[in-house]
């Protein structure tokens, strides 16, 4: 069983950038897709991007953040990251990982995340 840990979130102003981390901990974090999610105040949370398990480079990101957001992975470190530039305050909410591994899914604690205009 793998635990996950979110980290890097804070308050930036609008265009600044934030380097969000998802550290694993009990088991190998490269055996396990890797997906970012976000939830804003009084709504639901939403899909950011996913990294597969493995090697692959098939990333996907949601549309509001594609082209500014980019997601990767550190084997040696067993982490995995989303790289946020261009921040805008609609980017505003708590991040959350999950590392899932067929009907398996791991979630953090989330960081918040916070962007001013």
């Amino acid at each position: 069983q793998v635990q996950v840990v979110e980290s890097g979130g804070g308050l930036v102003q609008r265009g600044e950038s934030l380097r969000l981390s998802c550290a694993a901990s009990g088991s190998s974090l490269s055996s396990y897709a890797v997906g970012w999610y976000r939830q804003a105040p009084g709504k639901q949370r939403e899909f950011v991007a996913l990294i597969p398990s493995g090697g692959s480079l098939n990333t996907n990101y949601a549309d509001s953040v594609k082209g500014r957001f980019t997601i990767s992975r550190d084997n040696a470190k067993n982490t995995v990251y989303l790289q946020m530039n261009s921040l805008k305050p609609e980017d505003t909410a708590v991040y959350f990982c999950n590392a899932w591994s067929g009907r398996n899914v791991y979630w953090g604690q989330g960081t918040q995340v916070t962007v001013s205009s």
